[in-house]
């Protein structure tokens, strides 16, 4: 049989899986916040994001049963948290404030009611002090404070207090968060991340009915405490961890994009670079280095030595490769990154059969000007030998010599 000690330590265990992911989420917008600090939206994030966090570290049984030790005060952790769960929610409507025009904006307007916010819940957190002072708690709860002492005096009067400034600020945030989802161009990520956020805040409802339902329940002589000391503290958990992945998921998402984007833009560039390699010889070999700058640098080191084989380009035979794979059916993008690719083939030939060539002249055009813009498409194209064989051979047949595209 599970001892209560067991329930208490799998309930504190659970308290640090939101902490975990808030915390990933801080650390990914911390170089921003750093930077711009001055910008309302990001210190309204910076901080939704720490009072997360701070919210369940001293909601964790352990650390509330370790506070009221420390103070040597019962039940002093209950303000305390009470006090940052109303931070939470200021942060919240700051965010949304910031957010009210889709961008920063330092309006008159926004200002106002930032500062609106700011007070209103800054005499929630100092009520919230005065009414536990008034209150008479000695008696110790580590889980069921808000059910325990629904009926006492002051004590009754905060719990509602803390609850009902919570449920003002979600409902707000879900509401203009889910809003804001359906604006038309908004980026996939941002997007994905706004639905995660809008989520959320609409579990974190019902951390409030739960809470509240079991509150009125004592008040009306009932018992439904496990609602309060289970069901809301398991919302609060997957609320906090849907609100933290729908920060990760836009900087994290667009990194990721970005990181596979260069990888994949690097490795389409291999079979160009090694043909091009054996011609005029690798690339130097430098440090490890970013994946941006091995990008940079490979495109770099192609269009370089396509430039020192222009002189060997044979236009007339790019102008019948063309033809050749239009007649064969592909596309015309196709058509042109095939036919590049047979040319580059020919002027390796001819670099390798005439290496000191004496021509300093470069031939320039549009054959020389898409070979070095889109080196992309003519190095995907050398993955098809068996196309390019076949786009030669239709150029090269008898009485084609002359053909123009």
């Amino acid at each position: 049989m599970t001892s209560a000690r067991d329930v208490l330590d799998t309930f504190s265990v659970s308290f640090w899986l939101p902490i975990g992911a808030l915390t990933v989420a801080l650390v990914i917008k911390l170089p921003s916040l750093v930077k711009m600090w001055r910008d309302p939206m990001l210190r309204a994030v910076g901080g939704l994001l720490l009072f997360a966090c701070a919210v369940f570290v001293f909601a964790s049984p352990t650390v509330i049963g370790w506070t009221n030790r420390v103070t040597g005060v019962p039940n002093i952790a209950a303000p305390l948290v009470y006090s940052l769960i109303t931070a939470l929610c200021a942060s919240w409507l700051l965010l949304i404030v910031a957010w009210r025009n889709g961008l920063s904006d330092r309006s008159v307007s926004t200002r106002r009611a930032a500062r609106w916010v700011v007070i209103a819940y800054a005499g929630v957190v100092v009520a919230l002090w005065v009414l536990f002072w008034l209150a008479d708690v000695p008696v110790e709860r580590r889980q069921d404070l808000d059910t325990y002492y629904a009926t006492t005096p002051y004590m009754r009067e905060e719990i509602l207090l803390y609850l009902l400034a919570h449920t003002v600020a979600c409902s707000i945030t879900a509401r203009l968060i889910w809003n804001w989802v359906r604006t038309a161009g908004l980026d996939a990520w941002l997007r994905w991340g706004l639905r995660f956020l809008g989520v959320g805040y609409a579990t974190n409802l019902l951390f409030d009915a739960a809470k509240l339902t079991a509150v009125t329940a004592r008040l009306t002589g009932h018992d439904l405490d496990w609602l309060s000391t289970y069901v809301a503290p398991s919302a609060a958990c997957v609320s906090a961890t849907m609100v933290a992945t729908g920060f990760i998921i836009p900087h994290g998402g667009q990194y990721l994009h970005e990181r596979w984007r260069i990888r994949l833009a690097h490795w389409r560039l291999r079979p160009l670079y090694l043909l091009l390699r054996d011609v005029n010889g690798g690339a130097p070999r430098t440090p490890r280095t970013t994946g941006e700058l091995r990008l940079i640098r490979r495109e770099t080191y192609i269009r370089d030595v396509l430039l020192q084989l222009a002189r060997h380009l044979d236009e007339d035979l790019r102008e019948r490769s063309y033809a050749a794979a239009v007649e064969l059916g592909f596309e015309p993008g196709r058509a042109k990154a095939l036919a590049a690719a047979v040319t580059i083939l020919d002027s390796v030939a001819a670099r390798q059969r005439a290496p000191h060539s004496d021509s300093t002249t470069s031939p320039s055009g549009p054959g020389t000007t898409y070979l070095l813009q889109e080196i992309q498409a003519v190095s995907r194209a050398l993955r098809h030998r068996d196309h390019i064989e076949a786009v030669r051979s239709r150029a090269a047949a008898p009485g084609r010599e002359n053909a123009r595209a």
